[in-house]
């Protein structure tokens, strides 16, 4: 069978978008906190207050400006505050995974929650009771925790007071709450991730900088990279057993054309996203970004050990994400499309009502190349199909959800039986309805479970078995030899 006995199979959540509780437990607030929703066509912005009092907006791609301090504003809706609430239905939810057969459940933990300001010198006991009950229960239920310790959050205090991730300070009030997840869970999870898709990494939301330059940004991720390192070290120390992974969105790149400059731009396109595994993987900032550097006058300021704990704290797997392809081309006039990024429209791909492209052979060639270049295990860590659900007769008929997975499935299949690529499981994205991270709506839903909440956060959070509930079943119980 192409598949390992053991092999993983499960599904994929994140606290922010969908833990809820933002208030409840000792839960500090985070940066994620503020930020609206938006729509398949507007990004999603934080609110933040100037240091004149007025009230900003800002999205992914802006500044916020100095002085900046995140705000919450009384009479607007923000998806986290109470996501698909798993805070109060934790239970529920592990009984419906384990009843599609679930061995693995990846989710993350909320810094917040366990270290309110991000700064305490303990973490925060109700936090720590909570994490240590869910984990608990998955066990109990034979779902091994795929744990990301930092899944786009960072406490408000840090992003106020210290810049985030822009300050060295944030790299030990990391660690320290690294170290608390390692010691408090040691028997309870044994694999991780550090950072969730590292190299989207750049607004406020998830740095703290208050200014988007290029020197910023990157000081601010070589930050990042040390904390991810120092994880790394002490998981290894606390215990030698646990595996660690870092993450990465990945979207597999094609030339347009056979010109030779759109070829050697696709390659620099590639680089964009190999950085960031590079370093993590590697231990050391690869030649072709040191003189990008070099051409842009970035000067990255390290300490003495940066070097050597970045070459100690690289990781036991590659986890990504794998959604759509692109299309790169050196003189593209880029038009934005409705999945909010930047592309070149590829003529042999159908796509989403998000925009986003149907192209279930990119899985293949992701996991080929990523496995080629560091040949280290890989983790297909989130996959899936945004939609408008019907809810009816109290189910959803999606199958075009379970034709996008059964196809993306098929083609992993072939990665790993056809190409000897090493995966250790796959957890698709939103195995239950959650908020989406890049247009904050509920409409836009991926899970095999249906929650009953709407865009504007109303609804009973009841929860209801979809058709593709059934399917993923069927394949979990085979081994993913039933399609």
């Amino acid at each position: 069978m192409p598949f390992a006995k053991n092999f993983m199979w499960g599904g994929a959540t994140a606290a922010n978008q969908y833990e809820g509780g933002y208030l409840e437990g000792g839960r500090g607030l985070s940066t994620m906190d503020c930020r609206l929703p938006g729509n398949r066509h507007e990004y999603r912005k934080v609110s933040f207050t100037r240091p004149d009092g007025s009230v900003g907006y800002a999205s992914r791609y802006e500044a916020v400006g100095e002085g900046a301090r995140g705000t919450i504003l009384e009479d607007r809706y923000y998806p986290s505050h109470n996501a698909v609430d798993f805070y109060h239905h934790w239970k529920e939810d592990i009984a419906l995974f384990a009843e599609m057969g679930f061995r693995c459940f990846r989710m993350s933990v909320s810094w917040t929650r366990l270290y309110p300001s991000g700064t305490e010198e303990t973490p925060n006991p109700e936090g720590v009771a909570f994490y240590r009950d869910v984990f608990s229960e998955l066990q109990k239920n034979g779902i091994e925790p795929l744990v990301t310790l930092n899944h786009f959050d960072l406490p408000l205090y840090l992003a106020d007071e210290i810049d985030g991730w822009c300050d060295r300070r944030t790299i030990g009030y990391f660690s320290r709450f690294a170290r608390t997840c390692f010691e408090e869970f040691r028997d309870l999870v044994h694999y991780w991730i550090t950072f969730n898709e590292i190299n989207t990494i750049r607004d406020w939301t998830k740095l703290g900088n208050k200014d988007m330059s290029d020197q910023t940004v990157y000081q601010a991720m070589h930050h990042m990279f040390l904390g991810s390192a120092h994880a790394v070290i002490i998981g290894h120390e606390v215990n030698p057993g646990n595996m660690i992974g870092m993450m990465c969105a990945y979207g597999s790149m094609y030339p347009y054309d056979c010109a030779p400059d759109n070829y050697m731009n696709n390659i620099v396109s590639l680089h964009k996203i190999q950085f960031f595994c590079d370093v993590q993987c590697r231990g050391y900032y690869p030649e072709y970004k040191l003189k990008e550097f070099e051409r842009s006058h970035v000067v990255i300021r390290k300490e003495e050990t940066d070097d050597a704990v970045l070459k100690q704290g690289t990781v036991d797997f590659i986890a990504f994400s794998y959604y759509f392809s692109n299309v790169t081309r050196a003189d593209a006039n880029v038009e934005m499309t409705g999945d909010q990024s930047h592309a070149v429209e590829n003529p042999y791909l159908k796509k989403t009502d998000w925009g986003w492209s149907l192209d279930p052979v990119g899985i293949r060639v992701a996991c080929n190349e990523l496995y080629d270049r560091y040949q280290k295990p890989l983790w297909i860590v989130e996959n899936g199909l945004g939609a408008e659900d019907v809810f009816e007769d109290g189910t959803v008929h999606d199958a075009y959800r379970i034709d996008y997975l059964r196809e993306h499935i098929r083609e992993l299949k072939k990665a790993v039986e056809t190409d000897g690529v090493n995966v250790l499981g796959y957890t698709p994205w939103g195995c239950i309805d959650l908020i989406s991270a890049g247009t904050g709506e509920m409409s836009k839903r991926y899970g095999f479970i249906y929650v009953d909440l709407d865009d504007e956060g109303k609804g009973t959070f009841r929860r209801f078995r979809k058709d593709s509930f059934y399917w993923y079943q069927k394949v979990i119980e085979s081994n993913g030899e039933e399609l």
